[in-house]
């Protein structure tokens, strides 16, 4: 080995090139590790975050299910004594009757264990499933029951989904009719926010890998090139590359945000007051029956009448968060079930085209385009004043194009910048996150609005036919 070496010559470049790689390659290889480290640790932190402000709006999102459904029939309830198996049987019609989703429903158990209400599993129903546990070994009655006398409170548990038969990760909220020696509660599936989080940890370890493919060519590159310009052309990338980082961050948690103050929007205009209507009307009707009113079952007919426009309402809202259509049949019957719902709720005359495309969209141009249709109606019905809107959607030669048309008054001509519309600027952004374009053409006689997703977002003809052949976009 030493005469190979010494049959070796270098030259001064050489040794320079060396002397000055050796280091380079050292240093770099340290920093890629310490990027990683840090990087994981880092987006660890906000996997967690993420998990424990999804679980707990999951949490809030059942509290409220459960203390909006008790505050429906507390008027039974709280007048009835414990042996009034007349109140019982009416508030279990009505608990029976509150399902809503794809999975969720209430159900009540007594403290002995047996099961009164189930009406998505109605084979559990006037069974004693004291002992039930589940393949983890959480004995799950006894836990609600548990909880229930305790004054309420969650479990988390598996559960067979009432769609599919299979087990999946649920968390309870249980509160207690105590009188009755009653556990009620109603539970929510998190199997989205284990999926979730498990996609973030793997996109993680692949923005890692990334991370040491693009060192590993900046560190060839300062190789081949001046040492010096390497060097400050590294140090250049990363930290735009940390700039990027923080604005993608700071634009999740305003988005986050806003979504948030849209849901509240909606729960405080719309099922807030039908809620408070409800209440009066339950209270008139209340007084009405203690003063032997004939006029109390209309009252109540109407307080019932009110209560399903506000499930209607939950509906809508959790349809709007995330239309399962889209998912299921694909961006043009989500886009035709939008706008007859537009249409029904608005009425403003609402017309959508669309052609069979023999190229399916990706997940990631169908939710873009959905979104930006959605946002697009929602600026129609408040602020536009129309009385036709016209959605058309097509693919071509170059992707996919989405086309809204409306004869309202136009939008008020700005200057890109902060006073720029929150839609506005999300449809842009969308575009840009796709590669895509967005045209806005306005005028006092209406306005177009035209996105369009390059054709690096439409699947291959052959992956198309092979997994659905007659799909749409």
């Amino acid at each position: 080995m030493s005469g190979v070496f010494a049959r070796i010559r270098l030259s001064y470049g050489q040794k320079l090139f060396l002397l000055a790689s050796v280091p380079l390659i050292l240093a770099v290889s340290a920093i890629a590790i310490l990027v990683a480290a840090q990087s994981r640790a880092l987006a660890e932190r906000e996997i967690r975050s993420l998990e424990t402000q999804l679980l707990e709006a999951k949490k809030r999102e059942l509290r409220n299910y459960v203390t909006q459904a008790r505050n429906g029939f507390y008027f039974i309830y709280g007048s009835a004594p414990p042996n009034d198996d007349a109140a019982k049987e009416r508030v279990m019609q009505i608990l029976a009757a509150m399902i809503y989703g794809e999975e969720g429903f209430f159900f009540v158990y007594d403290y002995d264990g047996t099961n009164l209400v189930s009406p998505r599993q109605t084979e559990l129903i006037n069974g004693n499933w004291f002992d039930l546990t589940d393949s983890e070994g959480t004995k799950v009655v006894q836990e609600f029951i548990t909880t229930a006398r305790s004054g309420a409170g969650y479990v988390e548990h598996l559960w067979p989904k009432p769609s599919t038969g299979e087990e999946g990760r649920m968390i309870t909220y249980v509160t207690s009719f105590p009188s009755w020696q009653w556990a009620v509660g109603t539970g929510v599936f998190i199997d989205d926010v284990l999926v979730s989080v498990a996609a973030a940890r793997a996109e993680v370890e692949a923005r890692v890998q990334r991370t040491f493919v693009y060192i590993s060519g900046i560190t060839l590159a300062a190789l081949l090139l001046v040492f010096g310009s390497g060097l400050v052309l590294n140090i250049r990338e990363r930290r735009l590359a940390d700039a990027k980082l923080k604005e993608l961050t700071q634009r999740v948690f305003d988005t986050q945000e806003e979504e948030r103050g849209r849901v509240a929007r909606e729960l405080h205009d719309s099922i807030s007051q039908i809620l408070v209507g409800v209440k009066y009307a339950l209270d008139i009707a209340r007084r009405r029956v203690a003063a032997g009113d004939d006029r109390a079952s209309d009252t109540l007919a109407k307080g019932i009448d009110n209560l399903s426009e506000a499930i209607h309402e939950v509906r809508r809202i959790s349809r709007d968060l995330r239309p399962g259509v889209l998912d299921d049949l694909g961006l043009g019957p989500a886009l035709k079930a939008l706008t007859d719902d537009f249409r029904n709720r608005t009425g403003i005359n609402t017309q959508f085209e669309t052609v069979v495309f023999r190229n399916r969209l990706d997940q990631d141009a169908k939710i873009a385009l959905y979104r930006i249709a959605q946002e697009a109606l929602t600026n129609v019905e408040r602020h536009s004043g129309a009385t036709e809107v016209r959605l058309d959607v097509r693919g071509h030669r170059t992707g996919a194009t989405l086309r809204i048309a409306d004869n309202g008054s136009g939008i008020e001509q700005r200057p890109p910048g902060p006073n720029q519309g929150i839609g506005l600027r999300n449809m842009q952004e969308r575009m840009d996150q796709l590669g895509g374009t967005l045209r806005v053409l306005s005028s006092r006689t209406g306005t177009v609005i035209e996105a369009q997703v390059p054709l690096t977002h439409m699947l291959p003809p052959e992956d198309g036919r092979s997994q659905q052949p007659k799909a749409r976009a």
